[in-house]
C-alpha cells in the first residue's frame, strides 16, 4: 500500500474551493460530484514590492510617456467595468479599483501627445515599486526573464483541400473553465479547465488527442491552414492573421485552452542536446521542426496544451484584458502576481547582440501559459516578419517596477 503524503495547506484549500465551484457548475445534473482535475501546483514563489522613487528608475527621463498614456487609457476602459470596492490585485499596495477609476478620469483630461502633462500625471499619482521574487526571503531576486511574442501571418482557406489540411478550432461547447479568483481573492490568476462527463469534471483531451481527430464531426473548424508548424506557433502566440488566396485577411484570437500544462518545446530540444541554449529562438526551433517532420510532430505533441480560437473583426490582436495590444507597449505577465492594467517600467535589453538597453513604460495587458513568476514578462512586438524575428530572439534578463497608487496622490 502506497503511503499517503500530506498536502500543503494551500493545496487543500485550493482543492476544496475547486470542488465547491464544480458542485455549483453541475448542480443541475444531480448526484455526487467526484472532482478529477489537474489542480495547479501550490504557490512556490512570492512577489515582494520595494518602494523607490522615479529618480531611481533606469532611463526614466528618456521615454515618451504620452505614448504610454494612450495605452494606459485603453486599459482604463476595462478597469472602469470592475467593482469599485474590490482590490485591483493581490496586495494592498496595488490599491482599490475606485482609486484607479479616479486616475483614469484624470488621464482622460490630458491633451494627446503632451509630454509634460503625461509625465506629471504618472509622477504625481504613482509610486514605483521594484518587483522581487521572494521565494527565498533572505535573498530575494529582482532579476527575471523577459521574452517576446508577436502576431504571426498564416496562409489559409475556408475549406480543406490537399494544401490546406490543418484545422484551426473554435472553442468546444463542452469545454468548461473558470477563474478561482472570482470565488476567493487569494486565488486570483488560478484557472481550471476541463470537461463535464456525467457528474464528473475530467481533464480535457491533449494536443495529441485533438490532432488525432477527437474533435472531428463537431463542426468546430473555423478554417484550415497549410502548415502544421505555423498552426503550432499560432497556439504559442495566441493570435494571428490568416491570409487567403484572394488577398483577403481575417484575424483569429484566443478563445480558450484545454487546461493542460504548457511545455516549451525549446527546452526539450536543449535538454536533448539538439540545440544549444544560447541558440534557442523561434527561428531555430522552426528550422528544426521543418527538417525533422516526424520527430517534430512528436515533439510538438509533448506540449499537451491546446488553444482554441475565435474570429476577430476590426483591430487586434486582443490581449487577456480584452483590449487591443500595442507593439512595444503591451506586456504579458503572470496574473497570480500582477493585475492587468498596471503600468510597468521595464528595464531590460533589446534582443540580439547589441545589448542596447530597452527601457520604457509598458502596460500589463496580457498573459500566457509560459509566463509564470513574480518577475517574468513577455513583450508584444507587433505584426510581421521583423516583429517575428525580434520576438524570436528576445530572451533577456532584466527587472521591472510596478507603478502603484501613491498614498498622497491628488
Amino acid at each position: 500500500m502506497k503511503q499517503a503524503t500530506q498536502r500543503p495547506a494551500s493545496t487543500k484549500i485550493l482543492l476544496s474551493l475547486a470542488a465547491a465551484v464544480l458542485v455549483s457548475v453541475v448542480a443541475s445534473c444531480g448526484g455526487r460530484l467526484i472532482p478529477e482535475i489537474d489542480t495547479p501546483k501550490p504557490q512556490e514563489t512570492f512577489l515582494r514590492l520595494d518602494a523607490t522613487s522615479f529618480d531611481q528608475l533606469p532611463g526614466w527621463k528618456g521615454d515618451s510617456l504620452s505614448q504610454a498614456l494612450a495605452v494606459f487609457l485603453r486599459s482604463c476602459e476595462k478597469i472602469k467595468t470592475l467593482p469599485p470596492d474590490r482590490g485591483l490585485g493581490p496586495s494592498s499596495e496595488m490599491g482599490r479599483v475606485s482609486e484607479w477609476i479616479k486616475f483614469c478620469a484624470s488621464a482622460a483630461l490630458i491633451r494627446p501627445g503632451n509630454e509634460t502633462e503625461a509625465r506629471y500625471f504618472f509622477e504625481s499619482r504613482f509610486t514605483p515599486y521594484l518587483a522581487r521574487n521572494n521565494k527565498m526571503p533572505w535573498a530575494p531576486k529582482s532579476r527575471g526573464l523577459f521574452t517576446g511574442y508577436y502576431e504571426p501571418e498564416l496562409h489559409g482557406a475556408w475549406k480543406p483541400d490537399t494544401t490546406y489540411r490543418y484545422p484551426i478550432y473554435a472553442r468546444p461547447k463542452d469545454l468548461v473553465s473558470f477563474d478561482l479568483g472570482d470565488f476567493r481573492d487569494e486565488f486570483k490568476g488560478w484557472q481550471l479547465a476541463g470537461q463535464l462527463k456525467g457528474n464528473k469534471f475530467r481533464p480535457y483531451p491533449t494536443r495529441a488527442d485533438i490532432e488525432s481527430g477527437v474533435l472531428k464531426g463537431q463542426q468546430l473548424e473555423l478554417l484550415w491552414v497549410d502548415s502544421a508548424i505555423d498552426a503550432f506557433f499560432l497556439h504559442v502566440q495566441g493570435s494571428g492573421r490568416v491570409m487567403f488566396e484572394d488577398g483577403s485577411m481575417i484575424r483569429v484570437g484566443y478563445a480558450g485552452r484545454n487546461g493542460r500544462r504548457y511545455t516549451p518545446i525549446g527546452r526539450e530540444l536543449v535538454a536533448k542536446g539538439i540545440i544549444p541554449q544560447k541558440k534557442v529562438s523561434l527561428q531555430s526551433i522552426r528550422q528544426w521542426l521543418a527538417a525533422n517532420p516526424i520527430a517534430g510532430r512528436q515533439l510538438m505533441e509533448k506540449n499537451k496544451s491546446y488553444i482554441f480560437f475565435r474570429l476577430i473583426e476590426g483591430d487586434g490582436p486582443i490581449g487577456a484584458q480584452g483590449v487591443v495590444l500595442t507593439a512595444g507597449r503591451s506586456l504579458a505577465v503572470d496574473r497570480k502576481y500582477i493585475p492587468l492594467g498596471v503600468p510597468v517600467w521595464l528595464n531590460t535589453l533589446q534582443p540580439g547582440k547589441s545589448k542596447t538597453p530597452l527601457r520604457r513604460l509598458v502596460l500589463a495587458q496580457d498573459t500566457g501559459s509560459a509566463i509564470q513568476g513574480p518577475v517574468r514578462g513577455d513583450l508584444f512586438f507587433g505584426f510581421g516578419n521583423d516583429a517575428g524575428i525580434g520576438a524570436g530572439l528576445m530572451r533577456e534578463n532584466g527587472t521591472y517596477y510596478l507603478l502603484l497608487p501613491r498614498k498622497d496622490s491628488p
